[in-house]
């Protein structure tokens, strides 16, 4: 795995922690807002120090949550008002951190 330095973990904390109820960001959004090479940095980051973030708001950039976690992370993001059709999320509807739109 690539080198990640603490800025960049608490960097990557920040931007998890600011999503709002309702909206959404990949964990490629957030990899390039903290300058990390991969997304799975942002996966390792909440695995490793994420228990107090709001994990269920960071997304693969299909729309589909990873199988472990699909039905719980859909029926917390259903409960936000997240648009989900086919068990995916609706990116366009309510993705931050694109084409200007922020949180």
């Amino acid at each position: 795995m690539a080198a990640i330095t603490e800025e960049q973990v608490e960097l990557v904390r920040a931007l998890i922690a600011a999503i709002p109820p309702g909206r959404v960001r990949t964990y490629g959004d957030i990899a390039d807002e903290a300058g990390l090479p991969s997304p799975r940095l942002t996966s390792w980051v909440l695995r490793t120090d994420g228990g107090d973030l709001p994990w269920h708001r960071v997304i693969t950039a299909s729309g589909r949550p990873a199988a472990p976690v699909r039905r719980r992370q859909l029926e917390l993001l259903a409960a936000e008002g997240v648009p989900i059709v086919d068990d995916r999320v609706v990116l366009r509807r309510c993705r931050i951190g694109v084409d200007g739109d922020g949180p």
